[in-house]
C-alpha cells in the first residue's frame, strides 16, 4: 500500500477511461484499495428497495463508482493544468504537498 497523493476534497481531473477529461472534487479516498470517488465521475445505476423502517424510498438511484487512483492527477492550482505531487518539509518541519508542475503548495492551512 502506497501513501494516496490524493485527499478528500481536491479537485481532480481524470486521465484514463471512458470519462477521459472530466473534472471534479474527491469524495472519498480508499488507499488501502488504491481507488477514489470523484464527483460526478463513473456513474452507475443501483437499485433500490423502499425501507419505510428507515424513512427511504425506493427506485433506481445514480451514484458514483470507485475508480484506481492511478487515473487521477491532481489540479495545479496555479495553471488548472494536471500535475504530479510531490512533498516538501518546510523550515519549521511540516511536511506538506507541492505541485511538482509549479511549486505551488496544495495542502490549505
Amino acid at each position: 500500500m502506497r501513501r494516496a497523493r490524493v485527499k478528500k476534497g481536491d479537485q481532480v481531473v481524470v486521465m484514463a477511461g471512458r470519462d477521459r477529461g472530466k473534472r471534479g472534487r474527491v469524495l472519498e479516498v480508499r488507499p488501502r484499495e488504491g481507488k477514489v470517488r470523484v464527483e460526478g465521475v463513473a456513474m452507475i445505476k443501483r437499485h433500490q428497495r423502499p425501507n419505510p423502517a428507515a424513512g427511504r424510498g425506493g427506485g433506481i438511484l445514480e451514484k458514483e463508482a470507485l475508480i484506481d487512483i492511478s487515473n487521477v492527477q491532481l489540479i495545479d492550482p496555479a495553471s488548472g493544468k494536471p500535475t504530479r505531487v510531490r512533498y516538501e518539509v518546510a523550515g519549521d518541519g511540516a511536511k506538506g504537498r507541492v505541485a511538482s508542475g509549479s511549486g505551488q503548495a496544495l495542502d490549505r492551512e
